[in-house]
């Protein structure tokens, strides 16, 4: 089974979610908005990724911020900011076991059907 991270307005996040129903591949989603993000969560993001591939500098969340926020960044920080402002997040992110990709594209479908025999 995977989770589908993200928020449930966003465009490829919706996309996303037709395309998992479409290939008929199991999947949960949790929004960051209603359902909240766990710091654990995010730090796992962290640690397969770095918070550099996690963090979305260019979402409408991050030019909200303060340049105190957005200057001297490091791994704790950031992790603060998206726990704290979870659309600071690259998505969707999908997450499942041996699974962990983020965005939309080719080479993530092509990655999640061939996990689950759907090419």
């Amino acid at each position: 089974m995977i989770t589908v991270y993200g928020i449930k307005t966003c465009d490829t996040v919706r996309k996303a979610l037709k395309w998992l129903t479409d290939k008929g591949i199991a999947h949960t989603f949790h929004d960051f908005r209603a359902d909240g993000l766990e710091a654990t969560t995010v730090q796992r993001w962290i640690d397969a990724k770095g918070w550099e591939s996690v963090l979305n500098k260019r979402s409408a969340t991050w030019g909200q911020l303060s340049d105190a926020d957005k200057r001297g960044l490091d791994g704790a920080r950031a992790k603060k900011l998206m726990v704290a402002n979870p659309t600071l997040i690259k998505r969707p992110v999908f997450e499942g076991e041996d699974l962990f990709l983020q965005g939309f594209t080719d080479e993530v479908r092509q990655s999640i059907a061939a996990k689950h025999g759907k090419i």
